[in-house]
């Protein structure tokens, strides 16, 4: 066993949560959020499960029933709700030694210790409770001595409405009780494929999971699977990362609003990605060597011939310079280009990342551009100040391709003039 003991705080229903943050109208009224161009459902409301609404289902095929029980639906509002989840993280921060933001809606609290002080049960909840308070949004918590079980901890706690959203694992009793209850399919790392092959095993349940042997799970599936198993058993294989490991690859890309068929339409929307994934690339702290980019069309379109080219291109020495990754994006879209086609998406992606300085670059390298790093700051700078917006040429400032959000909620956070506004 292990003297460790994790909490994973989980927000409810997140998207829909921050939707009705600045909507009190719709306190208890069923809500749907959707994806990328408003093409399918990716969050629910409690109330909106309640009423059958699946999992990514297209809109359309929801659209009777939204209409008939009067769901209210919004557009991804991704602005809004990366600045609530900020707000949420850095409050649980404050509350907790140690924090690992684990997704835009969870993270993990390093509680080891403090159950000698006082009674974990109660701690979570005045967490829980500070949270919706401090920021409105509705969170529950699973308490338990590894990441794994905590994680089912919290499952428990959403899926039993009397543990009032905290449930508490630190005793093996209570872990043997719910593993027993849970089907192996909800331990976190094990997916569909996974659970298919257990299954073959005749095993089922989390706790026929637990009880496997390590080492007989370590040859026929993989060493990750036996730290899931110790897990389960309790031994603690998963440490608290604060830190987030850097990515090993940069994407950005985007279905179109409306089908693009030229050329200039492309270009834009290739400089406007790329933009974004070089911004992204400083924001991490790297350079990229690999610069790769697609385009491709619906392979499901009836007027023409599917067509998905890419191209990539190795720098001779990494850079994060927008300059420098936009003109080598457009030669290898000039490269794939073909008329003639409707594309539905395109997509850049930066790979082979170096942090500044760790690479040598030979005798014959060309040198880097002059002041780039004083420029790309400046750049970052104004763009992240809300006073103003530089774009590049290329990316252009008319861009009907974009995606389609025609319900989107306001920016109530982070633009002025859309704060809202009490009326006495």
């Amino acid at each position: 066993m292990t003297d460790t003991c994790f909490a994973l705080v989980d927000c409810n229903n997140f998207y829909a949560s921050c939707e009705r943050l600045f909507r009190p109208d719709l306190r208890n009224k069923p809500i749907v959020v959707l994806s990328n161009n408003d093409g399918c459902i990716v969050a629910r409301s409690a109330e909106a499960k309640a009423l059958g609404i699946s999992m990514a289902v297209p809109l359309f095929q929801a659209q009777e029933i939204i209409d008939r029980e009067q769901i209210a639906v919004f557009s991804s509002n991704y602005a809004l709700y990366g600045d609530i989840s900020a707000r949420v993280m850095s409050l649980l921060e404050q509350l907790a030694p140690a924090t690992e933001v684990y997704s835009i809606d969870e993270a993990f609290l390093d509680l080891s210790g403090i159950g000698a002080c006082q009674p974990l049960s109660q701690l979570a909840t005045n967490i829980k409770q500070q949270v919706t308070d401090w920021t409105g949004i509705p969170v529950c918590i699973g308490i338990a001595p590894t990441k794994t079980l905590a994680k089912l901890a919290n499952h428990a706690a959403k899926a039993y409405p009397k543990t009032g959203g905290v449930v508490d694992l630190s005793s093996p009793a209570r872990q043997q009780r719910l593993l027993q209850l849970l089907p192996a399919s909800e331990v976190w790392g094990v997916g569909r494929r996974i659970y298919r092959r257990l299954q073959a095993y005749n095993i089922h349940t989390a706790r026929q999971l637990a009880c496997c042997n390590t080492s007989w799970i370590r040859k026929e599936f993989s060493v990750t699977l036996e730290r899931t198993v110790r897990e389960l058993q309790g031994q603690s294989c998963f440490n608290l990362e604060e830190l987030p490991p850097p990515r090993q690859q940069i994407l950005c890309s985007r279905s179109f609003a409306k089908r693009i068929t030229d050329y200039p339409s492309m270009h834009a929307a290739i400089c406007q990605y790329t933009a974004r994934a070089a911004e992204k690339l400083r924001e991490q702290g790297a350079t990229a060597r690999v610069i790769s980019i697609f385009i491709r069309t619906s392979p499901h379109s009836h007027t023409g011939q599917y067509y998905s080219p890419s191209g990539s291109h190795r720098l001779t020495t990494p850079s994060d310079d927008t300059r420098t990754l936009i003109t080598t994006a457009i030669k290898l879209l000039d490269s794939i280009w073909q008329d003639g086609h409707r594309f539905i998406k395109a997509g850049i992606i930066l790979t082979d990342l170096y942090t500044p300085g760790h690479f040598q670059p030979t005798l014959f390298d060309p040198p880097q551009r002059h002041n780039s790093k004083a420029l790309m700051d400046t750049l970052d700078r104004i763009n992240h100040s809300g006073l103003g917006k530089v774009w590049f040429a290329g990316e252009q400032l008319t861009r009907g391709w974009q995606m389609q959000r025609n319900k989107l909620s306001p920016a109530y956070t982070t633009r002025w003039n859309e704060l809202p506004v009490a009326k006495l």
